[in-house]
């Protein structure tokens, strides 16, 4: 399915027609006058000509299927934006709200004057309510009021779009790479599924800190498990089962077998509080370079990976960019998949911050400070610290040769401990 908003516009009269019948309406207090379906549709037009709200027909593979919209309000004495939707019983339990939401949180982030949105979905919709909690909203009270003719009783979600707040907060560790020596670092991308001849990182130290590096002749990491994948990469952890064993940080595939035995490595773990870096991606068709912490896997579920920048070269251009932010489960089988590509403005080969607050409730994204996403899960587990630059081998099989060495900008990388009296931790 593609699933689109469209500004309103003065066709979209039926939109509402259609959502003003018992079924779509019945928690909300039943339909309306047709005359007011009217003074709906007028309003609509009327705030999204003024730019007071942005209301939105939903279409499913170019086919009208509801509506979503945002507009300001006060809420609790704060400036905030609210969101409301309605999507048609055809499309309902098919992730077309799910996706439409996620568009229209796009769409108010751009918008950027207000941190703050709401939504009051009545307490007998449980498929808004779901919706709201899979977006990150937070359940922050239960309320009534007059409505219709009746009264309606609905929670308020929260999604906290706010800037990153660093203030009075000190990094337990602050990673300037003025050496990979000692006890934070190892230089091996998960040198157990392969060897550590195989995955040993290229890199240079100089005053702007690290810069992960492949060259030339730097090997496929695992040619027959990945083909001709090649890899440079650092991370500060590393726990794997002897040789012959399946146990081992980052399955990737099924029925991997660890090849050579690794020491077990513990230098720079993190538990909740915030994980924040400066990097510089690199532009080319071939490459892709990231920071995701996963779970040091001393047991096996515990595998998580909270990806806080994953940036292919062959999705910037020269206004901008996609960052991939979010969860993925990997083999958690208490996670879901959260993951999503967000537009970035401005030139990602240069130095930007990306950092992720992780709390026991949920974990908020952040790019140059400002708020991207938020995911509604968390990790209860102890994660290390991944940095990498792939180059994926070309469809017609030539390296371009030209463009080496592929350089992996890295600044600086912090971590800080959990608020005072965060819950979990």
């Amino acid at each position: 399915m593609s699933v689109t908003l469209h500004r309103w516009s003065t066709d979209d009269l039926p939109v509402l027609e259609r959502a003003n019948t018992a079924e779509m309406t019945r928690h909300i207090g039943g339909p309306e006058a047709h005359e007011k379906v009217v003074e709906r549709h007028a309003r609509y037009l009327r705030l999204g000509e003024s730019d007071e709200a942005h209301m939105f027909r939903v279409d499913v593979d170019g086919a009208p299927a509801g509506s979503i919209g945002w507009w300001r309000v006060e809420h609790d004495g704060r400036p905030a934006y609210e969101t409301g939707w309605a999507i048609e019983p055809p499309w309902q339990g098919r992730g077309v709200a799910s996706e439409a939401l996620r568009r229209l949180i796009t769409d108010v982030r751009a918008d950027g004057e207000r941190d703050l949105l709401v939504a009051y979905p009545g307490v007998e919709n449980p498929g808004s309510n779901a919706l709201c909690r899979r977006a990150g909203f937070a359940l922050t009270a239960t309320r009534t009021m007059p409505w219709r003719g009746g009264e309606l009783t609905f929670h308020v979600w929260e999604l906290d779009m706010s800037p990153l707040d660093l203030a009075g907060r000190a990094p337990d560790v602050e990673e300037r790479f003025e050496t990979l020596e000692g006890s934070r670092w190892s230089r091996h991308y998960t040198p157990h599924w392969s060897s550590r001849e195989r995955t040993a990182a290229r890199y240079d130290l100089d005053p702007d800190g690290l810069a992960l590096r492949i060259d030339d002749d730097t090997p496929p990491w695992a040619p027959d498990l990945d083909g001709d994948l090649r890899v440079s990469h650092v991370q500060t952890g590393q726990y794997s089962g002897p040789a012959g064993s399946g146990v081992g940080q980052h399955r990737f595939r099924p029925g991997l077998v660890v090849r050579e035995e690794q020491p077990e490595f513990r230098g720079w773990l993190v538990r909740g509080g915030v994980i924040e870096a400066r990097l510089a991606a690199v532009r080319h068709p071939s490459v892709m370079v990231a920071l995701w912490p996963i779970g040091f896997e001393e047991r096996p579920e515990d595998c998580g990976e909270i990806c806080i920048a994953e940036i292919f070269g062959s999705e910037l251009d020269d206004d901008g960019g996609w960052v991939g932010v979010g969860v993925k489960p990997q083999n958690d089988p208490r996670l879901r998949e959260d993951f999503e590509k967000v537009r970035v403005e401005g030139d990602l080969t240069a130095f930007h911050d990306y950092a992720v607050e992780w709390t026991a409730e949920r974990l908020r994204f952040f790019i140059d400070g400002r708020w991207v996403k938020t995911v509604a899960q968390s990790i209860d587990y102890p994660v290390q610290l991944m940095l990498d630059v792939y180059e994926f081998p070309p469809e017609d099989g030539a390296r371009d040769a030209a463009a080496l060495p592929h350089r992996f900008r890295v600044a600086w990388v912090r971590s800080y401990p959990p608020a005072a009296g965060a819950a979990g931790y």
